[in-house]
């Protein structure tokens, strides 16, 4: 792991109100050290350099994060959730070596005013306080184009993007694409495991594609500079929306149904059908989902099965990491919200045993340098590191973004 970055201050969340007094205060999870660190990269001291060089001086690019720091006791996330004042992990973002972060915020569990989660007004009040919180600090910036991205890069902040898993809040209004454009976000997906008016989720039993009314949404995000995700869409709805939109799009956390046969995988067809139009899939790692019949047991060699395979399939031009990981207890929050993940569905009654935490993936702090140390301890080159672990997601985004 890195040391803290020279900018960071020791900012912490909200820092500007008063907790108790301005907002109920409640004991959050470590940032750092929460779990062991990983130890199964065996670098020689020359690799170990290369790997520091390369985080250090290239752009590094998570397609998809949840920076928020969870409580220390799961049994207060409900509660903590309905308070609406979600911390952003700045310590830990502090010492990951990323240069950008999608960050996509309380999507499915934004249960301020319903426990269904996906309302307009709590994602809007979420997006809001967030952003207030960045305002009051100067190393997390918050990011919306490719020269914020730059500006990052060059003066040693992080650039932090906004962004939802479904378009699910959007109900049947597509100008409210527009109103969340406007607040920062810049990359949406369509559905998540459930179906909504745009089309189909992948935990649903029949997948009708991408409605009217998503033909629309697909047009207007292409219009705004939104870039589209289709990691929770169901299959047609995924090959659709590729087809629909006139520019690429993203997998942003997803693996190969190949190596791991659930539904929260992709399918070679939608995989390649992706590439072919200039997309990325980016390899995720939330626990129990990027396993494999190699690696079993959930860890960073369980991802990269998923790494290698999806490389062999489409080329290194095609592929880069959206891990999904977050400060505090993954395996817990999914415990706690099971039912609005959707989580029994998208397994598909796959049995597989299960951990308290990836090994090497288990939360954004550490992610970047385990994977970059993987690719160093595994014969790649700079340039191949160089492009999935951010240039490929650049070329995209300089492609889609206005």
């Amino acid at each position: 792991m890195l040391e803290p970055a020279p900018r960071y201050t020791g900012y912490t969340a909200y820092d500007y109100l008063e907790a108790g007094k301005d907002y109920p205060e409640f004991r959050y999870a470590q940032q750092l050290g929460r779990v062991p660190a990983y130890q199964g990269l065996d670098l020689s001291t020359e690799q170990e350099e290369r790997t520091r060089r390369l985080l250090a001086e290239e752009t590094v690019i998570s397609l998809h994060e949840h920076v928020q720091v969870f409580p220390e006791d799961m049994t207060d996330l409900r509660e903590h959730i309905r308070r609406g004042r979600e911390p952003t992990g700045y310590e830990g973002l502090s010492r990951s070596g990323l240069t950008a972060v999608f960050d996509n915020g309380m999507d499915g569990t934004c249960c301020i005013s319903s426990d269904a989660g996906w309302k307009y007004q709590d994602v809007l009040f979420d997006l809001g306080v967030r952003m207030a919180d960045l305002a009051h600090q100067d190393f997390v910036l918050k990011a919306e184009s490719i020269k914020d991205i730059e500006y990052a890069a060059e003066t040693g902040r992080v650039a932090h993007i906004f962004a939802l898993e479904a378009a699910t809040p959007i109900e049947n209004e597509i100008d409210r694409l527009d109103v969340l454009y406007g607040f920062g976000v810049r990359q949406m997906g369509i559905a998540y495991s459930e179906a909504n008016l745009l089309g189909g989720g992948l935990k649903e039993r029949g997948d009708g594609g991408l409605t009217y009314l998503g033909d629309r949404a697909v047009e207007r995000m292409n219009k705004l500079g939104i870039a589209i995700d289709i990691s929770h869409s169901g299959d047609r709805t995924g090959l659709d929306v590729i087809k629909k939109s006139t520019l690429p799009v993203f997998i942003t956390h997803a693996g190969s149904r190949t190596v791991w046969p659930t539904n929260r995988m992709k399918d070679d067809e939608t995989i390649k059908a992706c590439a072919e139009r200039g997309g990325v899939i980016g390899i995720e790692a939330a626990p129990h989902t990027t396993l494999s019949r190699k690696h079993p047991l959930h860890s960073l060699e369980s991802v990269m099965d998923h790494f290698t395979f999806c490389v062999d399939l489409v080329g290194i031009d095609h592929v880069s990491f959206g891990p999904d990981t977050l400060f505090g207890d993954h395996v817990g929050l999914h415990d706690a919200f099971a039912a609005n993940l959707s989580l029994g569905q998208a397994h598909g009654g796959i049995e597989f045993e299960k951990v308290p935490y990836v090994d090497g993936l288990e939360n954004p702090a550490e992610g970047f340098f385990n994977i970059i140390g993987w690719l160093v301890g595994h014969g790649y080159s700079d340039d191949e590191i160089r492009k999935v672990v951010g240039g490929n997601t650049l070329r995209v985004l300089k492609e889609v973004w206005v």
